[in-house]
């Protein structure tokens, strides 16, 4: 089926539901429909370990009954299960309590103009094809280095998909898109020491993925790079996050921001509008509309046109990241937020890796973090770390087995320098961050 078919049919059913739930006594109602297809394909030892296609689809009614909210979902869109759907939905709503905040985005926030972001690119599922792709990635991999003893996989994913928002606010609007990801899993040994580690790629484009090769080989570097760790004493010193995992130091900022975090009084970033929470030099920026972005919307889950925004600009805060519901508890106004962050991307200092390592002299490089222990309501941070040793910018030997601690306002003030090659693999976009000082605890 073309995918133009497949959008105006979601339509129609979304457009049914609607109808269907004002009819039934809803005052107000909105619903949401996605279709996707897809293959996975898992290889293990140069074995075929998994092929699964999947066909998946469902509709997800919320009704409004005066204040009253409902919910609904199902993977039958037969007329008579459309209508048990969206009743289910309005019985439920009739038994919630009101809430004054609750209630469809406003109507001048609604989205209009639909911009095509360029997310679509079909291609074939083809198992033998996905297929080759994972022996390649892990057969490299198992090759690069007689250390590399054992495989975790190789791993193809392709998912082609439609989604379609609706309300009764004039809304019914969707897009297809495409997401293509190639992964290697590898487990290296020397003596008794065995370390883990992996790689992949991702995008909207299949043949915009690294080769195959390329994956494995560098699973494989990076898998050795870590036999040998060793503990290191308990001291204060720089830490430098690489940029595979200096993404989640934002999300903890994202997290803290976010209306619902606010509105319960859990962040340790209240009353921070127009506040100073990193340093002058750096700004985050809300980029939805990149061509072929991971993160690209035109609108967010509740049909909220997404916009251009400024999120940290001179190291202050502008702007929360708002739903309808939230913005309405804190008497603000929705930005977008429904669902998450779109392509958010954090400037730099023009620093390359090596350049990082000469800024920070004598310090540790964080590659993986293990452990939830982040307080959003007071923002201290404690987690179990691995990664590098550093000694007058080189790199010494690997570490593992140590914890690293500090307090979130802290860290982010402390950043004194951000690479310029950044990580782009997903919603938030930055280069590897450096802080001045951290707890690490050690032998």
């Amino acid at each position: 089926m073309q995918v133009e078919q497949q959008l105006s049919e979601i339509q129609n059913v979304v457009d049914e539901t609607l109808a269907l739930a004002k009819k039934l006594g809803a005052t107000a109602a909105e619903a949401s429909m996605s279709k996707v297809q897809g293959i996975s394909v898992t290889s293990r030892m140069q074995e075929v370990e998994t092929v699964e296609f999947t066909n998946d689809g469902g509709l997800g009614v919320c009704v409004f009954v005066g204040k009253k909210k409902g919910n609904a979902s199902t993977a039958d869109l037969s007329p008579d299960a459309l209508r048990l759907t969206v009743e289910k939905a309005i019985e439920i709503a009739k038994y919630t309590s009101e809430d004054d905040c609750s209630g469809l985005a406003d109507k001048d926030m609604i989205a209009q103009d639909i911009p095509d972001l360029d997310l679509y690119h079909p291609q074939d599922l083809d198992a033998e094809f996905a297929l080759e792709q994972a022996l390649a990635a892990e057969k490299a991999g198992l090759e690069s280095d007689k250390r590399i003893v054992n495989s975790d996989g190789g791993s193809y994913n392709a998912n082609l998909g439609v989604r379609v928002y609706g309300n009764t606010q004039g809304i019914n609007a969707g897009y297809p898109s495409s997401r293509f990801s190639l992964s290697c899993v590898l487990i290296a040994q020397q003596g008794d020491d065995m370390q883990r580690d992996y790689a992949y790629t991702v995008s909207r484009e299949a043949n915009k993925l690294d080769h195959a090769e390329h994956v494995g080989k560098l699973a494989a570097e990076h898998t050795v790079s870590r036999l040998g760790a060793r503990k290191i004493n308990t001291a204060k010193v720089p830490v430098l996050f690489h940029r595979d995992i200096a993404s989640g130091l934002f999300g903890h900022f994202v997290s803290a921001v976010s209306g619902g975090s606010l509105y319960r009084k859990s962040s340790f970033l209240l009353d921070s509008i127009n506040t100073q929470v990193f340093p002058d030099w750096l700004t985050i920026e809300e980029r939805p509309h990149l061509a072929r972005g991971l993160a690209s919307s035109p609108f967010d889950n509740e049909g909220v046109r997404t916009t251009d925004m400024d999120i940290i600009k001179n190291g202050m805060l502008e702007h929360y990241l708002l739903t309808s519901y939230s913005a309405r508890k804190l008497g603000l106004t929705t930005n977008g937020h429904a669902g998450g962050i779109h392509n958010c991307i954090v400037s730099d200092t023009g620093h390359s890796d090596e350049a990082l390592l000469r800024e920070m002299g004598t310090g540790l490089i964080v590659t993986e973090l293990m452990g939830q222990g982040v307080n959003i309501v007071n923002g201290d941070y404690s987690r179990g770390a691995a990664g590098f040793w550093v000694e007058n910018g080189v790199i010494q030997y690997p570490v593992h087995e140590i914890t690293i601690a500090g307090n979130l306002k802290e860290m982010f003030m402390n950043i004194v320098a951000i690479g310029k090659t950044r990580e782009v693999r997903g919603a938030l976009q930055t280069g590897s961050v450096l802080v001045s000082e951290m707890q690490v605890a050690g032998s």
